[in-house]
């Protein structure tokens, strides 16, 4: 029996919650600012553009060095560290609009996000049960979703009265504030394992690894070219994209804890096999259709289903050794990121020849994924 009341009297479940709504805030913040800061203020072209896109996804892909970092540092306190120097790198941001200001506050920022995200992951894992981290993570997940509808009318009301910088070093300095916050706080346990502090790669988390790196290459196609085909081909205004924005993550707000309760309920294998089946639908039908209704209903679909890859790292609880969840996170945050280095750049190029091709090519992965899924094998699968 799932008992959420316990889990919500946990000391590390009230500084999570904190700390990802301070990343949440960050992320959402810099998402909605950045096009029209790069080129409205910084006069900024698309070269400059895609190229900050790019040193965006860096930190991602180093994300394995936190391994090393928390041998100096308690990866708790590394949490509360990243928050601190995600909110320092937006604050700034609006100080110094040009190719080399926003590349660098970016970079900063970047390296917050991403190493709170994967700190975040292998918190989770380590002070909740087997049978209570899913709900764990479908809950944060929620109120991220949340999260991101709030700020994001908050930044609408507050760019009718102050400026960019401003707004920035607003946002920005609340979050140092959550960070500053997160460490005057020890959630941690004295009875909890301690982590590895090397990184290890073993043979037999391979499909941990796979998995991972599939969803980092569906997330790519999904990110670099679902919007891209609502406005190219169906002409979506900016309005009717944000419409999509605030429905997927009101869905998203409610839906995710169940995922999570979906998870314990019927096992990874198959909510896993149940995402992938889906993602040869919506990536088929991404390619094929010619109505703007349903590929709005696709749209939808395909951020809802993101949801279920939580199901990947509560898998990795349940098979490998609790002692190399820390690394283990590390390193599967950079096989995830390994995606973004080259898939959005051959997507680009594939999508010139025909745009379906990208979105073919991730139904292709779907198919393979659900097939790698049904190796898995847990008490509950």
């Amino acid at each position: 029996m799932l008992e959420t009341e316990s889990i919500k009297r946990n000391p590390m479940f009230v500084y999570l919650v904190v700390l990802t709504i301070s990343s949440t805030v960050g992320l959402q913040t810099w998402t909605t600012l950045f096009n029209n800061f790069a080129v409205d203020v910084a006069e900024l072209g698309g070269n400059h553009v895609g190229m900050i896109q790019s040193i965006r996804e860096i930190p991602g892909f180093l994300a394995l060095l936190a391994v090393f970092v928390i041998r100096f540092v308690r990866e708790h306190r590394l949490s509360a560290v990243s928050i601190l120097v995600l909110g320092a790198g937006l604050a700034t941001t609006g100080f110094f609009p040009s190719y080399t200001g926003i590349a660098v506050t970016t970079l900063v920022s970047s390296f917050g996000f991403h190493y709170y995200e994967t700190t975040n992951m292998s918190l989770t894992l380590q002070y909740f049960k087997k049978h209570e981290s899913p709900w764990v993570f479908g809950k944060l997940t929620s109120l991220a979703a949340a999260t991101s509808i709030g700020i994001g009318l908050l930044i609408w009301v507050m760019m009718s009265f102050l400026s960019f910088s401003q707004v920035y070093l607003v946002v920005g300095g609340l979050i140092a504030a959550a960070g500053l916050w997160a460490l005057t706080r020890d959630p941690s346990d004295p009875r909890a394992l301690p982590q590895r502090k090397q990184m290890i790669l073993r043979k037999r988390y391979w499909l941990f690894y796979f998995l991972t790196f599939m969803a980092g290459a569906r997330r790519q196609i999904f990110i670099a070219f679902s919007v891209l085909l609502l406005v190219q081909k169906f002409n979506y205004s900016v309005q009717e994209v944000t419409i999509l924005f605030v429905i997927n993550n009101s869905i998203n707000y409610f839906l995710s804890p169940l995922v999570g309760k979906s998870i314990i309920r019927f096992g990874e294998r198959n909510v896993l096999s149940l995402e992938y089946l889906s993602v040869i639908f919506i990536f088929s039908a991404y390619a094929t259709t010619d109505s703007k209704l349903l590929v709005a209903f696709i749209y939808i679909l395909d951020q809802i289903f993101f949801t279920f890859a939580i199901a990947i790292r509560t898998y990795f609880q349940k098979v490998g050794d609790p002692q190399d969840i820390a690394p283990s996170m590390a390193v599967g945050f950079t096989i995830n990121h390994l995606a973004a280095v080259f898939l959005p750049a051959i997507g680009g190029m594939l999508w010139v020849i025909d745009y379906r091709i990208p979105f073919f090519a991730g139904a292709a992965m779907g198919f393979i994924s659900l097939i790698a899924v049904q190796k898995i094998r847990t008490a509950k699968d």
